[in-house]
């Protein structure tokens, strides 16, 4: 019975749809990293020349943006992740299978990138999510017949799942975020699938970009492997934190009173323009580090390359949250990691800490924890991005802590985002 299981033409048939649509994933993600990385670069070399120029570029890009997406490409705004979450639930219907068009991600890619030239404070993750959730999905239906609904299931949780591996380099992280943030439980029937496709999409990844951290191989103190008085802080500030952020989206999100509220749901295209203006003046407040993904003032804070100055993470947060109530393409991740490191080397700054380095890295686990209320996905993607993983104590401490404070001021994020769509 074994041997025919192992050269049954079905089975075989299963396997190579998943790993090639596994390594599609890994291409598409390193592919919109590059993309995402022309789009900062092309904004840094506009303002070097044009340091003005944000303020035509925000206001004016958001605005095209915006009326593109609602236009031509309905589900491509946000983040992508509540998408993915939602686009697996039996009752999403037609919702859902718009949610999986190739047309809806390709838009997706194309106009989060626009977003990034125009001053977007913008993570590319979470659309990477829902990139990765399409691609698996779309060769799904060329696999033998079975349990459709669960075999569709099985193929968005492991391509949202590699999406996350291949982007942050964190295959850990991958998985656990299948568990814990997409699906909520793991099917045993889904988990080969998810293993294989985290996996595959992790190794077409480090195979064109090569083995790296993500934020590098910073040098803690021995100290920072404790758990200390001082680590107990930054999880309590930056959990609480990351519970108000993702509260204000929440509430922001579901409608604005008075004439800013009839200005979104009457002139959806001018309501971006104006969160581009308030963008360009938040790049202005904070001398232009507000722009792009936040990785760059992530990762000089954690390799001490660098000290940003007190408003930034405040600066950073407002500028996400603007970026994603415009209603254009924008990823919530990688610029929570930005603010989470901003508000880590904060609090370090005013404890009078030798290194900010060790306070970051909490941070970044504190403050990611309680936008998303996933410890797992938190400590474990912020130790594989880190390479600390003599860290992992204080780390699944601060995610626990931050996360058990964050349910006390606001339900979870994205499933609150999914369940918008159901309604």
């Amino acid at each position: 019975m074994q041997y025919r299981n192992l050269f049954s033409p079905p089975r075989w048939r299963t396997r190579l749809l998943i790993w090639g649509s596994a390594g599609a994933v890994g291409i598409a993600a390193v592919g919109f990293a590059k993309i995402a990385d022309l789009s900062q670069g092309g904004l840094r070399r506009i303002l070097g020349v044009f340091p003005w120029a944000v303020w035509v570029l925000a206001p004016f890009g958001f605005f095209a943006i915006a009326w593109l997406t609602r236009r031509f490409f309905r589900g491509a705004e946000g983040s992508g992740i509540p998408q993915a979450i939602f686009a697996q639930r039996p009752e999403s219907g037609e919702l859902g299978l718009l949610f999986l068009q190739p047309r809806v991600v390709i838009g997706r890619v194309v106009l989060a990138a626009a977003g990034l030239l125009c001053g977007g404070s913008i993570g590319r993750e979470g659309p990477t999510v829902h990139v990765g959730a399409v691609i698996t999905h779309g060769v799904s239906r060329w696999m033998p017949k079975g349990h459709v609904e669960a075999q569709r299931r099985a193929m968005i949780l492991a391509g949202g799942a590699a999406g996350v591996a291949a982007a942050f380099n964190t295959p850990l992280a991958g998985i656990v975020f299948a568990i814990e943030e997409l699906s909520r439980s793991f099917e045993e029937r889904a988990s080969g699938t998810t293993l294989t496709a985290v996996i595959l999409a992790g190794v077409v990844a480090i195979a064109l970009t090569g083995d790296y951290t993500y934020f590098g191989q910073p040098t803690v103190a021995s100290e920072a492997l404790k758990i200390t008085p001082a680590s107990l802080l930054v999880a309590v500030i930056c959990g609480a934190v990351g519970g108000v952020f993702s509260r204000v989206t929440l509430i922001c999100s579901a409608g604005l009173p008075g004439l800013l509220g009839r200005i979104r749901r009457e002139r959806p295209a001018l309501f971006a323009g104006l969160c581009g203006l308030g963008i360009a003046a938040l790049g202005a407040w904070s001398g232009g580090l507000t722009y792009g993904t936040g990785y760059e003032e992530a990762r000089s804070i954690i390799e001490a390359q660098a000290h940003l100055p007190w408003n930034y993470a405040l600066a950073r947060a407002l500028a996400t949250l603007l970026s994603y109530l415009s209603g254009i393409p924008a990823g919530l991740l990688a610029p929570s990691l930005s603010v989470g490191a901003g508000l880590g080397q904060f609090i370090g700054d005013h404890l009078h800490a030798q290194s900010a380095v060790p306070f970051a890295i909490l941070g970044m686990c504190g403050y990611l924890a309680g936008v998303t209320q996933a410890p797992l996905t938190s400590f474990v993607i912020v130790m594989e991005m880190t390479a600390q993983h003599a860290m992992v104590l204080p780390l699944m401490v601060t995610a626990a802590i931050a996360t058990a404070l964050s349910k006390l001021i606001t339900p979870p994020l994205y499933q609150s985002l999914a369940d918008r769509y159901a309604a």
